[in-house]
């Protein structure tokens, strides 16, 4: 097991409109924090992956469907997404322009430069919350993993995506048949329950077994085709 001797290093400080947002490296790994909270690093990117691949095999086999995720994060989703060609459109979705600039020339490049190349994807410079409440557009997935989980918000402003008022407006961005996957670091039964209240069907939870601790989980839920 590597044991980290040096302490982390801080790459960039901003001040965006949600608070702090650091990109700080340790050892070999670039890590995300927000207002104090750990969000991410360049550990694993197990879960991420598996994010996009559980909505992917949720669907039917519709050519080339849309996929919006939610967070960019260090770029694991959209760089996993951009690698598979079964996909069509691929957008993601972040608030923070830190995290974006951090993608196009900062260190993240290396992990996402080529998924940013494809024609493919793109990057929607907005807040999750608003966008699918106010779009037009329409996907056959939402991949969402901008905060630790329905019970464990980065922000306050978040919790409002896991209301029912929050989960119809997901479920209007999503094409009949389209999949809602949602990240979390611990299993929600609530969530579940709350899902299938906004009239999502075949609600499920797939495990991503880690080292130690509790499992992640993604929460599944699909619209009525």
């Amino acid at each position: 097991m590597h044991i980290h001797t040096t302490a982390p290093v801080v790459v960039d400080r901003r001040e965006g409109p949600y608070g702090e947002v650091v990109l700080r490296r340790h050892g070999e790994l670039l890590q995300i924090i927000a207002n104090g909270c750990f969000l991410m690093d360049t550990s694993d990117g197990r879960s991420e992956r598996l994010l996009v691949d559980a909505a992917r095999d949720a669907l039917d086999d519709r050519p080339e469907p849309a996929v919006l995720i939610g967070g960019l994060g260090v770029g694991f989703s959209l760089a996993h997404a951009a690698a598979d060609p079964r996909w069509g459109r691929i957008a993601v979705v972040e608030r923070e322009q830190a995290i974006i600039d951090w993608h196009r020339e900062g260190p993240l490049a290396e992990l996402s430069g080529a998924a940013l190349a494809d024609a493919r994807a793109q990057i929607l410079h907005t807040d999750l919350v608003t966008y699918v409440s106010e779009a037009s557009e329409t996907y056959d997935a939402l991949c969402l993993d901008i905060d630790n989980g329905p019970d464990w918000t980065v922000t306050e402003d978040n919790n409002s995506l896991y209301s029912s008022a929050g989960l119809a407006a997901c479920k209007a961005r999503l094409n009949p048949g389209g999949v809602l996957a949602v990240w979390s670091a611990q299993p929600s039964s609530a969530f579940d329950d709350a899902l299938r209240n906004a009239g999502f069907q075949r609600v499920r939870t797939e495990e991503i077994p880690v080292a130690r601790g509790v499992p992640d989980v993604v929460h599944l839920g699909v619209r009525a085709a």
